[in-house]
């Protein structure tokens, strides 16, 4: 998230109307990857963001464990269902949430708040912002956030090795996402996350009902990703199985053809909405935040 540091500086209010801020509907934001709630530069500034341009709205920043050192650490080495499991407690005994929330992930936090919206309809989630996230996973790890360049290199030799191992699994948070199309099989048996909530290995009608009840489910793709492999995953695309050259449109994948999750039926109901931004991973100024993210707010 360092790249928010060179947001543009802080406009004059768009002008909308945004009504009595007791209107306002909550905001929960999940993190991505080697981040934290309330980093300064990154969770914290989005979160004095839209408390700037949406006065009165009642802003959750996830934060797993019980510091911010912990909520790092937690998003390379935190089980994704463990920490799903424990944001789902967290929102349902929140009392500004009860009548519903929209809510805003980044980069992995994208999908683990759309496992959310699968696993645990109650509160309700109204819709689902993804910025930047990779919903049909990723196969690479070309660049890595954080202070360790030791760990970065670490988890990169991990996954090549041993991504699917039961021990990898459910340790090594970018393992349960990570999706080989040079092993699919292997990817659908042993991955316990992405497979699981992308209806590889059946079909969980609750997972479909539930995430079919999104009013809408915005994806943001970064034009000139150079994290994301595929950057297509960001708009629930991928490789097309058995090679890792050729990507293939979400419409074009086996999850939207057979409608595993009800993504086909949301489209074509307008439900889904595909927006790129120019720029590299996570780097967007406020300028396009307030004019293209605000209006889903």
């Amino acid at each position: 998230m360092a790249a928010l540091r060179t947001a543009v500086p802080v406009l004059a209010l768009l002008g909308l109307c945004l009504g009595p801020a007791a209107a306002a509907t909550p905001l929960v934001i999940w993190h991505g990857m080697g981040d934290s709630c309330c980093n300064p530069v990154s969770m914290g500034y989005v979160q004095k963001l839209v408390e700037k341009k949406i006065p009165g709205i009642y802003v959750l920043s996830l934060k797993i464990g019980s510091n911010m050192i912990q909520d790092m650490e937690n998003s390379f080495f935190m089980n994704v269902n463990d920490q799903v499991r424990e944001v789902c407690s967290q929102l349902a005994t929140d009392p500004h949430l009860q009548g519903g929330y929209n809510a805003m992930g980044f980069s992995q936090g994208g999908q683990f708040l759309r496992a959310v919206a699968q696993r645990c309809p109650a509160p309700p989630m109204l819709n689902l912002i993804s910025i930047g996230g990779q919903h049909q996973g990723v196969y690479g790890f070309p660049r890595c956030p954080g202070e360790s360049s030791h760990l970065c290199d670490w988890i990169r030799k991990t996954l090549d090795l041993g991504a699917y191992t039961k021990a990898v699994q459910e340790h090594l948070v970018q393992a349960e996402y990570w999706h080989d199309p040079l092993k699919e099989e292997d990817y659908r048996k042993n991955s316990i996350f992405l497979a699981d909530i992308n209806q590889e290995r059946g079909i969980n009608e609750t997972y479909k009902k539930n995430l079919m009840a999104l009013k809408k489910f915005v994806m943001v793709k970064f034009l000139n990703d150079t994290m994301v492999d595929p950057p297509i995953s960001e708009w629930f695309g991928f490789y097309k199985s058995g090679q890792a050259k050729e990507t293939i449109p979400l419409q074009e994948t086996s999850l939207y053809k057979e409608d595993r999750l009800g993504l086909q039926e949301m489209d074509k109901a307008g439900k889904l909405v595909f927006l790129g931004v120019k720029g590299d991973h996570l780097h967007f100024s406020e300028e396009w935040f307030d004019s293209t993210i605000l209006p889903f707010l």
